[in-house]
């Protein structure tokens, strides 16, 4: 199994004619995952030909799951209209949108993360590279090529290490790899990725990759104490970063002794989690645990 996407699944694209949608959408399309259509109002009723795969267009998220029976879609739309392709997904009640748009305003995402509650979707993102589970689909970004299907199960803040884990383990493979995005508000967390993996038969182990800034971590921790009894390694990105600096992501900020990747790292030891101290000692940590 896998956990949010697998072969049967059928993905659209929100902004498959622009630039990003383009080339993203011709990436997954080669991995193998079943596009089914893309959404643009203005280009409603053509198609797009993806190296001889025609890929038709749609007016809306309703009409696209209407005609194709999707259920999952891939959101490259530009900051200022990401909010409103977001909520037209969420209002036509699609199994899972994931967000790849960096840059949306937090007060957006905030917003979107409100009106999905207690609804059908499911939202992964924003500003993060999507999911894979190899060899059955590819939503997002992540490079296809770099890893196989396995039994090692991977949720991470950040994207470039979402690929170098997948990369170092490659000989093991994975079961799904999520990349949650590293905003301030996002929609699937650490522990709705850890829960799933926890219930899918075919995960053995998991990979958890945080980062400094907030407490997500510390959170994940507790829930992996109580409800996790698979084993979990995880790794702290920004052991050297100096307080009140922001890196990369939004929401990796530290403040005081809040959100440090000493804290996170004592919290996930004591829930029994084994901290690597770069991505290539937690991916032997890993190795150590399933025997690959």
């Amino acid at each position: 199994m896998s956990i949010f996407l697998n072969e049967n699944s059928k993905v659209i694209v929100q902004g498959m004619t622009g630039s990003e949608g383009m080339k993203h959408t011709s990436r997954m399309l080669a991995s193998g995952t079943a596009i089914v259509g893309g959404v643009n109002p203005r280009k409603a009723g053509t198609s797009v030909d993806f190296d001889g795969t025609s890929v038709p267009v749609f007016g809306s998220v309703a009409d696209a799951m209407k005609e194709t029976g999707a259920d999952v879609s891939v959101i490259f739309v530009p900051p200022p209209f990401a909010k409103a392709a977001a909520i037209e997904a969420v209002d036509a009640q699609i199994g899972l949108a994931v967000i790849i748009t960096e840059g949306i305003p937090v007060h957006d995402s905030t917003y979107v993360w409100a009106h999905a509650q207690g609804g059908a979707t499911r939202i992964i993102g924003p500003n993060c590279p999507g999911l894979i589970s190899p060899g059955r689909s590819n939503a997002g970004i992540i490079p296809a090529n770099i890893t196989k299907q396995g039994k090692i199960g991977l949720v991470s803040k950040s994207g470039t290490l979402t690929y170098q884990m997948m990369y170092e383990l490659r000989d093991i493979g994975f079961s799904t790899a999520v990349g949650i995005g590293g905003d301030p508000v996002i929609g699937t967390t650490h522990i709705d990725c850890l829960q799933a993996f926890q219930d899918d038969p075919e995960t053995e182990a998991i990979v958890m990759i945080g980062e400094i800034g907030g407490d997500a971590e510390e959170r994940a921790a507790d829930f992996v104490k109580a409800n996790v009894t698979k084993p979990v390694v995880g790794y702290v990105a920004g052991f050297t970063a100096p307080e009140g600096k922001t890196m990369g992501h939004a929401g990796a900020i530290v403040s005081g002794s809040a959100g440090t990747a000493q804290a996170k790292q004592e919290a996930l030891e004591a829930a029994g989690v084994r901290v690597g101290k770069t991505p290539s000692e937690t991916a032997q940590l890993m190795r150590e645990i399933i025997g690959g």
